[in-house]
């Protein structure tokens, strides 16, 4: 527990500073770090289920979407879009020549397409989530563009937290013991209590009305609910292939992957959010 604390104190500082304050260049120049060594960790959450897959198309195809975010902040167009079908088209035909038993073409391209899906597609709406002025104003102009990813990882800090810390004080009822026996409802509904809380001092500290707080306590519910759901699919992946964590770099949390599992579910489902209610009459101001 205290080498899990020590490190939570070491790492917030560095966030918040990336988060909040440091120049686009270096954001997005750590991001791609994380995502590259996210990509490496499930490689090797593969390689134990024995599944293989080609690990330089999942760092290229998962580096690349991250700059295609950029690119289509730059140039609107449908880089993403691209990127996506040609990383799966790429790792269908890498594996094609590559696979000499055929019984492992199956495994080899599936685990090369979900690594590009489910590390580099996800991680890389930070980018836009960060960036992205126009979209965040049409939505919810209450929460100020600069503040968006503040938002986001203070609703998932608060669930994980507060779900962490309620079910190993009061958690009874286990969830899905198949998957991971110490997620219990009691947790999962502080954690959702919790992420509504933070939701609710962050907008009245930014001073918003009344319609920006009912917007960002929605966005905060389908955050929460989502990051509970990226935890459980990060620890079934752990289950498949039999290991604890998902790697040993962050002393008392084992891997990024451990870390990021509910910010990979909950990145994408505030952008897609943000997205709707910007070209929902009913959400604009």
């Amino acid at each position: 527990m205290k080498l899990r604390t020590l490190t939570v104190l070491v790492l917030i500082p560095l966030a918040l500073y990336l988060i909040v304050w440091a120049p686009p260049w270096l954001f997005v120049a750590a991001l791609l770090v994380v995502v590259e060594r996210s990509v490496y960790e499930y490689f090797e959450l593969s390689r134990h289920a024995s599944l293989g897959g080609f690990s330089w198309v999942g760092f290229a195809g998962s580096g690349a979407l991250c700059l295609a975010q950029l690119a289509d902040l730059r140039w609107p167009g449908d880089f993403v879009i691209m990127l996506t079908v040609l990383s799966v088209l790429g790792a269908l035909g890498v594996a094609l020549v590559s696979v000499e038993d055929l019984r492992q073409y199956l495994g080899a391209a599936c685990s090369t397409v979900f690594c590009v899906l489910y590390v580099g597609l996800t991680l890389s709406f930070l980018i836009p989530l960060r960036l992205s002025g126009s979209l965040l104003r049409q939505a919810s102009p209450e929460i100020p563009p600069q503040r968006v990813l503040l938002f986001l990882f203070a609703v998932i800090w608060a669930d994980d937290i507060l779900a962490y810390l309620i079910g190993r004080w009061l958690g009874r009822t286990v969830i899905f013991p198949r998957i991971s026996p110490k997620k219990t409802l009691e947790g999962s509904i502080a954690g959702l209590a919790g992420s509504l809380l933070t939701a609710w001092v962050l907008i009245r500290w930014w001073g918003s009305e009344t319609q920006g707080l009912k917007t960002a306590m929605l966005l905060a519910g389908l955050v929460a609910v989502a990051g509970q759901v990226g935890d459980l699919a990060e620890s079934a992946l752990k289950r498949s292939a039999e290991v604890k964590d998902s790697g040993a770099l962050l002393p008392g949390h084992g891997g990024l992957l451990d870390r990021l599992d509910s910010l990979m579910f909950g990145a994408p489902v505030l952008w897609l959010a943000l997205a709707v209610m910007g070209s929902w009459p009913g959400f604009r101001h």
